[in-house]
């Protein structure tokens, strides 16, 4: 690997600060929200800025990979694992979240103290809540650590994701167990969420929702709204001629399938959306593209109209080869980058209002924003009977995405964040 010097030539940027990247995998390939974003945070920082990076994975993950060009140095450490016990004693004993255990390894702390002890970083910038732990572990032992300037970039109002899914499972008696696990979790993160961003100098949040529900934590917390965004030069609308059969009424749904957010939405549309739909147009059907698909997504395969693909390589084919872009997410928290890949593509979407919530889109113009499964499904049949409206409605979405969620448009908001280099 050149010199920093070599691959960012002085003449062309100026180095502004040297930071230490925490993440809780290498964000490159880039196939789910937290790797995308973190993909695109460090490739847009990095020409004026100098980047280490500490993560968990594997050597082999970091050949050829790009991350060697915007890092001026990578540390990795193995991902942790632990049993299913453990996980269900801490659950009940442990006064730490799941999220914060989830990724708990001496390797990676002793990492992260070699790192400070071998560099004068301008800033830490954690991204997402695993990361967290080690930090406060470390910052309650080093001297050093207290100095340094903490971005903290919480990917989701986590408090709030595990709140909806309990009120969401409480009200099913076979999910009891469920809502028993996120009732224990939402109550911890409350604390942990709290106790991690009164810990850091800055506080990020990826939609307003968010940054209201972290700031209900405590009034010292004051959080910084820098949404998730998305490169309009890689998700550009396609004109190609589709040659998959029967693509005008053809729905697609992105997203890492063994999220629980994900499972419901896959599930909610195959058993309510999708028997509407085809009342209405009988040849209707709906791909589940993403990896993990847990047994539940799996499943639903052997249902008439329903495909589910597992892991592929690059999503945008099917994104374009789809009428409509299904959002039919009932919980969660966070912007969804998906929504922002279909909007750059120019895609009709047809989204709950929690779906879209932290995109500044409007119902009927950029998107069609229908709530119960009734109205999702006639929502989606009156796109496919009517293209022109389908293609307006993606036009706009697509100066929506150029003009507010460019990737290269948000990254200067972190940057008025830092402290200059001293």
């Amino acid at each position: 690997m050149g010199s920093r010097a070599q691959r960012f030539p002085a003449a062309c940027y100026l180095l502004l600060v040297k930071l230490l990247f925490l993440t809780p995998q290498l964000p490159y390939p880039p196939y789910q929200g937290t790797t995308l974003r973190n993909f695109n945070i460090l490739k847009n920082l990095a020409p004026r800025h100098e980047i280490h990076l500490l993560s968990f994975g594997i050597s082999k993950e970091l050949i050829d990979s790009p991350l060697r060009t915007f890092c001026a140095r990578i540390e990795i450490a193995a991902p942790p694992t632990r049993s299913t016990m453990q996980r269900a004693v801490e659950t009940f004993f442990h006064p730490l979240p799941d999220m914060a255990r989830r990724l708990h390894s001496p390797t990676l702390a002793q990492k992260l103290q070699m790192l400070l002890n071998e560099n004068e970083y301008d800033v830490v910038q954690i991204e997402g809540i695993e990361m967290a732990s080690a930090w406060l572990d470390e910052r309650r032992t080093t001297k050093n650590a207290n100095k340094l300037f903490v971005v903290f970039d919480d990917h989701n109002a986590e408090w709030t994701l595990q709140k909806t899914a309990y009120e969401t499972d409480r009200q099913n008696p076979r999910r009891w167990h469920a809502a028993l696990y996120s009732w224990i979790q939402y109550n911890k993160l409350k604390r942990f969420e709290r106790d991690v961003c009164l810990n850091a100098n800055a506080v990020v949040a990826v939609s307003r929702q968010d940054a209201d529900a972290i700031a209900l934590l405590d009034p010292r917390i004051q959080p910084r709204v820098i949404p998730n965004g998305v490169d309009c030069e890689y998700y550009v609308p396609s004109d190609e001629v589709c040659a998959k059969p029967l693509a005008e009424l053809s729905v697609v749904f992105t997203g890492k399938m063994d999220f629980r957010p994900n499972i419901d939405a896959c599930v909610w549309f195959a058993n309510e959306i999708l028997p509407a739909l085809r009342n209405e147009i009988p040849l209707a059907h709906v791909s589940f593209v993403g990896q993990k698909p847990s047994e539940q997504v799996l499943a639903l395969k052997e249902r008439a109209g329903i495909e589910v693909t597992g892991f592929v390589a690059d999503t945008r084919p099917y994104i374009a080869d789809a009428a409509v872009f299904a959002v039919p997410l009932r919980m969660g928290s966070g912007t969804r980058l998906k929504v922002l890949e279909a909007m750059a593509m120019g895609k009709a979407i047809v989204s709950t209002s929690f779906g879209v919530s932290g995109i500044e889109c409007e119902n009927g113009r950029e998107v069609l924003i229908a709530d119960t499964a009734q109205d999702f499904a006639h929502a989606i049949a009156a796109l496919m009977r009517d293209k022109a409206r389908a293609r307006e409605l993606g036009r706009n979405a697509r100066i929506l995405a150029q003009e507010k969620y460019d990737w290269q448009n948000l990254i200067p908001r972190f940057e008025e964040l830092y402290p200059k280099s001293k």
